[in-house]
């Protein structure tokens, strides 16, 4: 498949802008089943190298994304403590699209309608590439982890529970 077939994304366009090399993956979308490992069975690729991308609110920061392995849980005792809040919950929802400019299955730490701080867990330094939403269900971004976070203005913290 070449890249001309899929659809650029405000994300894509984003890495390209400033020069970060990255792929573009396509997966067949099932709306029953949107859970990252799916996704990474139907990207072939392996779970812990497929981040999905949640969307929180901090009490003192307000919204942030957090990335993290397909299969993982997030903690979010240690993602309040890695954004300096003392409380940190999931954002409803209804609220990922208005917020975000994503829906669920297709959220990118990247281009969103504003720029909220974005924590990638460490895993991903494991990997030498990873995949993240492109912005678009069934369209991944494929970059060097290290790229993302330049990309995102993001940092590294420890957000799954072992």
């Amino acid at each position: 498949m070449t890249i001309s077939k899929i659809p650029k994304t405000n994300a894509a366009r984003r890495l390209e802008t400033m020069n970060i090399p990255f792929e573009l993956h396509t997966a067949d979308v099932d709306e029953s089943d949107l859970s990252a490992v799916t996704l990474a069975h139907r990207l072939g690729a392996d779970p812990a190298s497929v981040f999905k991308t949640l969307v929180a609110r901090g009490d003192k920061t307000g919204v942030l994304m957090a990335c993290i392995p397909a299969a993982a849980e997030l903690d979010l005792k240690a993602l309040a403590h890695a954004s300096g809040n003392k409380h940190v919950e999931m954002v409803p929802l209804k609220e990922v699209r208005p917020l975000t400019g994503y829906v669920r299955g297709g959220c990118s730490p990247l281009a969103a309608k504003k720029a909220y701080p974005v924590f990638v867990d460490e895993s991903a330094i494991l990997q030498e590439k990873i995949f993240v939403s492109a912005g678009q269900r069934g369209v991944q971004l494929k970059l060097q982890p290290d790229d993302l976070l330049r990309a995102a203005g993001g940092v590294y913290a420890m957000l799954t529970r072992a």
